[in-house]
This record gives structure tokens, C-alpha cells and sequence, in this order.
């Protein structure tokens, strides 16, 4: 069998990691992961034929000569590399989780870090038991600083994320309503996502923790954290200026003056993402007006909150995930944004909430007629609450797109929110 010291001397030798042998770098370190539907042992010879360097792989049948490196479970392999890796490195890692927000906040937390020293962060959502250990290695000799995003389905998934990344600081966004299904309740979810302050305790690290909210304090107590939010007495305090469509923010810097940022966010629940970047950056001793400067110059991507002027309506994309707590956050923001356009919410269904899902989707359905919205919704479980509605409710993406396109809508400040599986982005090319 081969240690992960042998293992790592070979990633050491070679160009980088791949899983996937439709995308193999030149001299790469092959993992053949297994999974419901695949074996990638079955596919570790032609990955070295399309140029990987060697092949980690847990069948013995399949490793013939020494470019096979065999190990007793490769997933496992996979992460103790990482994680030794990881431990190559003497800097912080920030370990960031939440329900809402998440990636948001890293890519903030990176922009403003990275204007200042090389810094790696996750890329994307590879927040996952795989994305991880991939993510810490890429960790080269001179970054100076590493964001991990941790993602969570069940119990126990980011104390096993953490025993991989072990990380010296911890930032929880939130905690909400997400994943219900695998979780079995908002406790669970609770439970899981502060196993990350928890395991940041162990290792006598720092948090960074939202002033204004209450159960986040509550869990962080006694625990050394540093503090932000609108509430004056946190250690980073700021507020929001607007509310439409873009979000301005000024923050006190360390000299005790106001620090104003024009971000290109949509939605005034994006400040407490916006502050903790601030916080992160003031502890590491970026300087205020670069942290300003750097907030400025994000531009969100993925249909995050993206807003497009398409000509014929404004939009407001944010169809990459969807939950009860961020739909109604979404929904609030927009009722409040300042516009001389008439508004309409196209909201997709939100997934994976089990036997909550028909409560919380009939609670959203009830918000929108609360908050007197024009509204459609698509996905079988929204398509159930509202009923036969005449162009209310649709199946999927492609009944609505069929809809829009014989509606061709103008004029109109559009929000369009579900989660991810609903494929709202299709429907831009209506709007």
C-alpha cells in the first residue's frame, strides 16, 4: 500500500490533481473516486494514458505496474493528503459555513484579502468531503492566508470537513432553513454548522461572529471571537446608506473614521456579508481604503443577486440557491428597493426540504400576497400550493419560458429566485 508521505512526494512531483478523465492535466495525480452510478478505478489506465502521471486507485486488479498507487479506500486517501498537505503550511485558515451566504461572503472576504497579500479560496462551490481536500491542495508556498467554504447536508458533515482543514479562525453567515430533509430540522442544522466554532476552539483560534445575531452569539460564547454588524459596540460596526438597487456601505475603519463602499450587490441582507469581509480584513491588517476599494470593485457572479439591464426589463437574478430563510430575506429586500418599476418575483421551487417542504413553500406563496407582489412560480411543489392559477403556476422552467415568451414582459424590475435544480437562469432570454 502506498503512505500518504509516498503520495504526497508523488503530488509533489507531478501538475496538480484531477478526478475526471474527460478534463486530465499533463503529469497529474489521478484519483479514481468511486460513486452511486461509477468506479473510476475502471477508468485509471486511461487517465494515464491521457497524460496523468500516476493513478491512485483501491482495486488491486487494476494496478499492473508502479504508475498505479494503491490505497485502502481513495476517497480517504484524497482527504488525508489534503489534510497532510494543509499542515505543510504555517498561516491561517479561515473556515467559513452558513446557510445563506456563504459564497458570497468568501468571494468577498478573498477579494479584499487578495488586494493585499496571495491568498487561496475555494473555488466556486467545491465546498463538499471532495472539494475540500482539492481546494487545500492548491495551497502553494506563497500564499499567506486560505478560505475554506464547508458546505453541509447531514449531521456531521463540517466536523468531518473540519478534521480535514483544520482550520485557526471560523465564520458562520447564518443559520437557517436549508436541507431540512437530510438534517431533520432547523436543530440538526444548528447542531452541524457550529461544529465549525467548535473545532476552531480546539485549536485555541479566533472567530468572526454577526453582532446582531443573537443565536450566533449565543453558540460563540466563551469562545475568543471578534464581533461585526450595524450594533455600534462590535468590533467592526457599519451600516447600509440605500436599499436600489445597489447596496452602499459605510463601515468605521480602525482610524475611527467612516469608510464608504459602492458595492455592485444586490439586497440589503447582503450586509452582514459585506461586514464580515470588513472584519476579516481589518484583523488582518488590510488597510481600511483598500477593503473599500476592493469591496467596490466585486461583481457577483453565477446568478448570485446579479442584476441585468436587458433592455426591455431589469432583472435580479438569483437562481443559484434557494431556502425558506433566503427566500423571504429575497423577497422583503425587494418589496423595500426603490423603484419607479412596476415588480414582478418569478420564484422557483426551494429543494431538499422534506416533509417541511409543502409548509414552506405555502408560507412563501402567503409572504408574496402579504407584501401585495405580482408573482409566478414554477416547480411542481409551488405549482401544488397555488393550484390551477391561471399564469401562476408552472411545472417547470421550460412551461414558464413558453409563457414569458408569449407574455414578452417590459417595463418591469423583475425578481427571479429558486433554487439551483429549478433552472431559472433560462428564463433571461423573456425578460
Amino acid at each position: 500500500m502506498t503512505s500518504i508521505q509516498t503520495l504526497h512526494l508523488r503530488f509533489l512531483e507531478g501538475a496538480g490533481v484531477c478526478t475526471d478523465t474527460r478534463n486530465i492535466t499533463l503529469n497529474s495525480l489521478f484519483f479514481a473516486l468511486k460513486g452511486p452510478n461509477f468506479n473510476a478505478n475502471a477508468f485509471a489506465a486511461e487517465a494515464l494514458a491521457k497524460g496523468s502521471r500516476y493513478a491512485v486507485v483501491d482495486d488491486a486488479t487494476v494496478a499492473t505496474d508502479e504508475r498505479f498507487l494503491l490505497v485502502p479506500d481513495v476517497l480517504v486517501a484524497l482527504q488525508e493528503l489534503g489534510r497532510h498537505h494543509r499542515r505543510q503550511f504555517d498561516f491561517p485558515v479561515i473556515g467559513i459555513t452558513g446557510t445563506n451566504g456563504k459564497t458570497t461572503t468568501k468571494e468577498l472576504m478573498h477579494a479584499v484579502l487578495s488586494a493585499d497579500r496571495p491568498v487561496l479560496a475555494t473555488s466556486g462551490n467545491l465546498n463538499n468531503h471532495i472539494g475540500v481536500p482539492l481546494t487545500l491542495l492548491g495551497l502553494r508556498a506563497d500564499h499567506r492566508l486560505a478560505i475554506i467554504e464547508m458546505g453541509a447536508n447531514k449531521p456531521g458533515d463540517i466536523a468531518e470537513l473540519c478534521a480535514i482543514a483544520e482550520p485557526t479562525h471560523g465564520l458562520i453567515t447564518n443559520i437557517g432553513k436549508a436541507h431540512l430533509e437530510g438534517f431533520g430540522g432547523i436543530d440538526g442544522v444548528v447542531r452541524t454548522k457550529t461544529e465549525l466554532y467548535a473545532a476552531v476552539q480546539v485549536r485555541g483560534g479566533c472567530l468572526f461572529v454577526n453582532a446582531d445575531d443573537p443565536l450566533l452569539l449565543t453558540k460563540s460564547n466563551g469562545i475568543k471571537r471578534l464581533t461585526y454588524g450595524r450594533d455600534p459596540d462590535a468590533d467592526t460596526a457599519g451600516d447600509s446608506l440605500t436599499n436600489g438597487p445597489f447596496l452602499k456601505v459605510v463601515f468605521t475603519g480602525r482610524d475611527g473614521l467612516l469608510h464608504r463602499a459602492d458595492t455592485q450587490l444586490i439586497g440589503g441582507y447582503n450586509l452582514p456579508n459585506v461586514l464580515a469581509a470588513v472584519a476579516v480584513a481589518q484583523h488582518f491588517d488590510v488597510p481600511d481604503e483598500r477593503i473599500a476599494a476592493a469591496l467596490s470593485a466585486y461583481a457577483p457572479s453565477n446568478n448570485r443577486s446579479q442584476f441585468t439591464d436587458t433592455g426591455r426589463n431589469q432583472v435580479v437574478m438569483d437562481a443559484y440557491n434557494a431556502n425558506p430563510s433566503s427566500m423571504r430575506a429575497a423577497l422583503e429586500n425587494f418589496a423595500t428597493m426603490t423603484s419607479e418599476l412596476p415588480k414582478r418575483v418569478i420564484l422557483g421551487d426551494m429543494l431538499e426540504l422534506g416533509d417541511h417542504s409543502e409548509a414552506e413553500h405555502k408560507a412563501i406563496v402567503e409572504l408574496t400576497q402579504t407584501l401585495g407582489m405580482s408573482a409566478q412560480f414554477v416547480g411542481p411543489c409551488f405549482s401544488k400550493t397555488v393550484g390551477g392559477k391561471a399564469n401562476s403556476g408552472f411545472a417547470d422552467a421550460a412551461a414558464a419560458l413558453a409563457a414569458l415568451q408569449a407574455e414578452r414582459p417590459a417595463g418591469e424590475l423583475v425578481l427571479v429566485k429558486g433554487s439551483r435544480g429549478i433552472k431559472l437562469e433560462t428564463l433571461l432570454p423573456a425578460l
